[in-house]
């Protein structure tokens, strides 16, 4: 018997209720939206219409992999970010609403700097933080930069999909090692790197433990490897003045405050996200400390 899609969607939000997933409402939208390749505008324009034996067969599919624990977001392939839509893999983590607090500060800061600001998004995965900033702020270029060849390829098509490519660019490298010579000179360097503890890694729920890349994931014994590195020696990249933005995962923020202040940076500053938890720590490169003068 056929089925609407109102009621195809209604007994999807109740299977994925059932098992427990707190925002099945949004995500039985977006799995009969990407079943039926529709948008959210045609899907509710059509909720009397009937949909084809294919489409719940690709919807009933879909649950099943859902249930079985695969994030939505890599069913669907894409993810919303910051308003703009994203396509996102494996091989990137996907965009969390935690994350805005970052790109909220990354855009304040590229607006103060002014025409000509530069921003680097260090650590980009699908690129989310720097195309926030570069989408919002049209006087700044944004680099987009990882070590992982599947993230660069989301990061481009991201670009791609955004309509940025005249103000963004993608270059591969290794936030463990210093910054190649052509990284330098940005007024903002935004990263939210890996800060998992190895050993928490195998405690994670399972969508994201056995779904999300774990190189993005995983920060080393104590979760700081890369804030070390990355504070150590990409102060060298920022201009005289240039502010360097980490997310941090809950608990860490005094411990990468203190990191900062260790390598000398300024005006150390950490910023709650929407549950109150610290989620972000900034600092300033001064002028004795690496900076180039502007």
């Amino acid at each position: 018997m056929a089925t609407t899609y109102n009621n195809l969607y209604l007994d999807t939000r109740h299977k994925l209720k059932s098992a427990g997933i707190e925002s099945a409402q949004l995500e039985a939208r977006e799995i009969v939206c990407a079943a039926a390749g529709k948008s959210r505008e045609q899907f509710y324009r059509d909720l009397t219409l009937y949909a084809s034996d294919q489409v719940e067969a690709q919807v009933t599919d879909l649950v099943e992999r859902r249930l079985a624990g695969e994030p939505v977001a890599y069913l669907i392939g894409e993810w919303e970010f910051y308003g703009l839509p994203l396509t996102v893999s494996p091989d990137v983590l996907i965009p969390r609403m935690d994350t805005e607090v970052l790109a909220e500060q990354a855009i304040l800061l590229a607006r103060a700097a002014g025409e000509g600001g530069r921003v680097l998004d260090l650590c980009a995965g699908s690129g989310c933080v720097g195309l926030a900033v570069a989408a919002n702020v049209p006087s700044t270029r944004v680099v987009l930069a990882d070590k992982s060849d599947g993230a660069l390829r989301v990061c481009k098509q991201n670009v791609r999909r955004n309509e940025l490519n005249a103000r963004v660019t993608c270059i591969q490298t290794d936030a463990l090692e210093p910054p190649p010579a052509a990284l330098w000179d940005f007024d903002v360097i935004a990263s939210n790197p890996p800060y998992i503890p190895s050993g928490d890694i195998a405690g994670l729920e399972p969508s994201v433990r056995d779904y999300e890349p774990r190189m993005a994931l995983d920060g080393g014994t104590d979760g700081l490897d890369f804030y070390r590195a990355i504070a150590r020696d990409w102060k060298k990249a920022l201009r005289l003045g240039g502010t360097l933005l980490f997310e941090v995962g809950m608990g860490q923020a005094p411990d990468v405050a203190e990191l900062l202040r260790w390598e000398g940076y300024q005006d150390i500053r950490i910023f709650q996200d929407t549950q109150g938890i610290q989620r972000v720590v900034s600092g300033v490169a001064d002028i004795e400390d690496g900076g180039h003068e502007r």
